[in-house]
């Protein structure tokens, strides 16, 4: 099944209470973009300051299914703290651990503090094998489709394809997530090199219709699924 999810980086509570507000409208999920200010080169909510979390809920996005994308180094506590706060999704990105053993917990400590899926998240640049070790602990690998992390309106890079097609010829049972310029231009050959799953943020939120661009793309990809 496709899913387009809507993407929104908030810069603090309020600021994501009026995204899902929008994106409320007229999808029933959220895509929320975790920066911390190491991994990712600007802190966005619930970060405090670059490395810290301040508490938080997710009483505002009530009414969608949040799914929480952790571009954080040691993202253990954080993914704890945003399950227990109701995220049913939650990615941590396999590059921001130490070693496999702490992403192995840190998926198990996901799923028993609530989340309903766990996946990882894998850079443009990271090979297949340091993520390997992981794929039967994961719902779904959410594979960055830029080359560099944390601010929206980054270049799409044309290789995202040929790299989908060839996770999905190692792992062919796992969910793909795509992240990270998919627009109406590219959304077709992304499915059609196994994609299923796609994180969404300027093609939709900065579209003069939201709701349009939302709908435009789901029936692009819905029609390139063979």
């Amino acid at each position: 099944m496709i899913e387009i999810i809507p993407t929104y980086v908030p810069r603090d509570a309020v600021d994501l209470a009026t995204g899902a507000g929008k994106i409320r409208s007229f999808a029933t999920a959220i895509h929320i973009d975790v920066d911390d200010g190491i991994f990712a080169p600007i802190t966005t909510w619930p970060y405090i300051r670059p490395g810290e979390f301040g508490a938080f809920d997710l009483s505002s996005v009530e009414g969608l299914f949040p799914e929480a994308h952790l571009m954080v180094e040691e993202p253990h506590d954080i993914g704890v703290a945003f399950a227990h706060a109701g995220a049913k999704r939650i990615i941590g990105h396999v590059e921001g651990f130490g070693d496999t053993e702490e992403a192995r917990r840190a998926l198990g400590a996901w799923r028993d503090a609530g989340a309903a899926e766990v996946g990882l998240g894998l850079l443009l640049q990271t090979p297949f094998e340091v993520i390997a070790p992981l794929i039967s602990l994961c719902d779904v690998v959410h594979c960055m489709s830029i080359a560099t992390i944390g601010t929206q309106g980054i270049p799409y890079e044309a290789s995202a394809p040929a790299r989908i097609a060839e996770f999905h010829r190692l792992f062919p049972d796992v969910t793909i997530s795509v992240d990270g310029g998919v627009s109406e231009n590219n959304i077709s050959d992304l499915v059609r090199a196994g994609a299923a799953r796609f994180g969404v943020g300027s093609a939709i939120t900065k579209a003069a219709d939201p709701k349009l661009a939302y709908e435009k793309l789901k029936s692009l990809a819905e029609s390139a699924v063979e």
